[in-house]
């Protein structure tokens, strides 16, 4: 019994009361107990105050424990004697209430678990993760199950709170908040606040996410590098970033935080990105790119603009009108690195050797290209097909699929 079950028992039975005379009530002398000769264990302990409690007492796990259960002037003798059953029953079949309430009294709230969690969980996080992760705390986790304890949180509760995120803020939010959330419960059972196996997002499913991958095509390539072209006379250094996301398949952050130390001949040693440090070997091209550009001290940006006196960071606005001269309506930043892969997978590259190109920590990450480089396996059904077709006696003839090798042009300028 919980304080919480504890707690429910005795609102029930206070709602068929009526306030009782007190009446004689031993005064002036010191407490006493009066002990019921029809319950072994149940009593009413008096002070000299006048104020008069129920109480049980019984032997718990080797200790004696006494559990008040109310003031007397509120509660009924025959109610007190009803819940003072229940908890003799519960002592005698091992159960202790009393120490289970006091284990109730240690566990956190959930906005205390949380700081706690947070304390705890942020000296491992990268800075960019930690700052997403604030501003979801700050607008989806803080005060989310204000007033309840951690170990009180079902999944009803998790659930209804999953929907509101998810309708606010969006799905993607809402997985990510969720995650967090079902970390927090994992770190609640391995510190003993909750009972083990209890999470309550165990079997709530996130929702279902969007394929929004896009790849560019071989003329939509062209179009780019054109547009590039023009670009570079007016904010070359803008356009040498997106030529660098395109050539080398890198994510956005791990070019704009690029500095010169991390530039060693015909490779990026990139000291942090996204699943640590990792080395992108660079092109012919790639190195001319850079080779052009001022090369600075090492801890220097690569992209240093000297009239602002400082680095590119943001290019979404440029980008914004890349994507209308060059006509590429929904295309992300992030679709270059997919276009990266993408044509990685039509020269038949393994998808181990994609995903060490991309730097990716899972081959599942990688796999989503696999449908790509279909091309041997047209060429089978084909030949397959022209040897049943001659065992049929039919005229066919094998039209086998070549492929086309396209090196994206990179203008000089």
């Amino acid at each position: 019994m919980t304080r919480v079950s504890l707690a429910g028992i005795i609102a029930d039975d206070l709602a068929t009361l009526r306030r009782l005379d007190p009446g004689d009530r031993p005064r002036g002398r010191p407490r006493c107990t009066v002990w019921s000769e029809r319950l072994p264990g149940f009593g009413v302990r008096h002070y000299s105050s006048g104020r008069s409690t129920y109480i049980v007492q019984a032997l718990m796990n080797g200790v004696t424990r006494t559990i008040t259960l109310g003031n007397a002037n509120v509660l009924s003798k025959h109610q007190a004697l009803v819940v003072a059953r229940r908890i003799l029953l519960r002592a005698q079949v091992g159960e202790d209430p009393a120490t289970k309430r006091k284990q109730t009294r240690k566990v956190p709230t959930f906005d205390d678990f949380l700081a706690l969690y947070w304390k705890q969980s942020a000296a491992r996080w990268k800075p960019r993760t930690l700052e997403t992760h604030d501003g979801y705390r700050r607008k989806h986790l803080d005060g989310a199950f204000s007033g309840m304890f951690i170990d009180e949180i079902e999944q009803s509760h998790v659930l209804a709170w999953f929907n509101k995120v998810s309708v606010n803020s969006g799905p993607g939010a809402g997985n990510r908040c969720f995650e967090i959330l079902r970390s927090m419960f994992n770190h609640a059972e391995r510190w003993g606040m909750r009972p083990e196996g209890s999470n309550p997002c165990a079997y709530i499913r996130p929702n279902k996410r969007r394929k929004c991958e896009r790849f560019l095509s071989n003329q939509e390539i062209s179009r780019l590098g054109e547009v590039l072209s023009e670009k570079t006379r007016t904010q070359p250094l803008h356009s040498a970033i997106i030529y660098l996301l395109l050539l080398t398949g890198c994510r956005l952050s791990e070019i704009v935080d690029l500095t010169w130390n991390e530039v060693k001949g015909g490779r990026l040693l990139l000291h942090d990105s996204k699943t640590g440090p990792r080395t992108v070997w660079l092109g012919d091209e790639a190195k001319m790119l850079l080779a052009s550009l001022e090369r600075r001290s090492g801890a220097d940006p690569v992209f240093w603009n000297k009239l602002t006196r400082r680095p590119v960071r943001c290019i979404t606005p440029f980008w914004r009108d890349v994507k209308v001269e060059a006509n590429l309506p929904g295309v992300r930043l992030h679709d270059l690195r997919h276009s990266f892969a993408s044509h990685a997978a039509a020269r038949s590259e393994t998808l181990p050797m994609i995903g060490k190109l991309l730097g990716h920590a899972k081959l599942q990450t990688t796999s989503r290209y696999a449908h790509l480089d279909d091309g041997h396996v047209l060429d089978a059904t084909e030949r397959i097909g022209g040897l049943i077709a001659d065992m049929m006696g039919e005229d066919s003839s094998l039209n086998s699929n070549t492929m086309y090798d396209m090196r994206l042009l990179i203008h000089d300028w």
